[in-house]
């Protein structure tokens, strides 16, 4: 059964007449599937791994998802946002490109960009700044090559990208990804989770999110950290270990 957690309900049965009644604790709601927005940048390895766990949700059923973009390169840029150099972004071109996608294709046509490129870029290593790298995971998504010309070509494209990042942060207080907001998108936010490795089952996929929706319903929530402790399963970041250990 698919679950999802309702903060419109204020309490849940508990023993202790004391507990407060005002602490808005998110109930079960058996029936309604949960719509989320979930902001990516397709340079990140954890946001690619937590991807492939909400693209299971959504095969079960369990959510439906649009999705957004965050620019790891515009939230690290340390000068007047006037000054960033579009040109020599490294995930620009794919953001741009997924925007243009998604707000002409659909949703369903850009998440599939996101699969294709990621599968590139992290099994396959691809160069993501490589326009070959987009226009081949246009091209396995099933959608025209030529979308990636036409969006670097297209002004509004990065506009588009930098109107949604300045949102978002704006809006949640966003500071990277993946970053998941409840609500189609209108509803509370949280950064993660971060899961190293895709889960093994559709069982394990629920349940994580049934406990990662409650929590990010939970306003008295704000944060839970620990160490990593399982390295991701994929070719992109075992290259990168081997270099940083040269």
């Amino acid at each position: 059964m698919i679950r999802r957690y309702d903060s419109t309900e204020s309490g849940v049965a508990s023993d202790d007449e004391s507990a407060s009644p005002d602490r808005g604790l998110p109930t079960y709601d058996p029936v309604i599937t949960d719509s989320i927005r979930f902001h990516l940048d397709p340079r990140c390895p954890w946001c690619w791994q937590t991807s492939t766990w909400v693209r299971r949700l959504a095969r079960t059923g369990t959510v439906t998802v649009s999705w957004g973009v965050f620019c790891l390169e515009v939230a690290n840029f340390d000068k007047p946002i006037e000054q960033f150099d579009v040109t020599r972004g490294v995930a620009v071109p794919t953001l741009r490109t997924l925007v243009a996608v998604r707000d002409t294709e659909g949703e369903d046509a850009a998440g599939r960009y996101y699969a294709a490129l990621g599968t590139r870029h992290f099994d396959s290593e691809q160069p993501l700044d490589d326009p070959a790298t987009s226009r081949a995971a246009l091209d396995d998504a099933g959608l025209d090559v030529a979308w990636h010309d036409r969006a670097v070509g297209d002004p509004r494209t990065w506009q588009t990208v930098l109107d949604e990042h300045q949102a978002l942060v704006a809006d949640t207080r966003s500071f990277g990804v993946p970053t998941i907001r409840l609500d189609d998108g209108a509803g509370p936010a949280i950064f993660g989770p971060v899961i190293s490795n895709p889960v093994e089952s559709d069982d394990e996929a629920i349940e994580l999110w049934n406990h990662v929706s409650w929590l990010v319903r939970y306003d008295n929530f704000s944060e839970l950290k620990r160490d990593r402790t399982i390295e991701p399963d994929l070719a992109s970041w075992r290259t990168r270990v081997q270099q940083r250990s040269r």
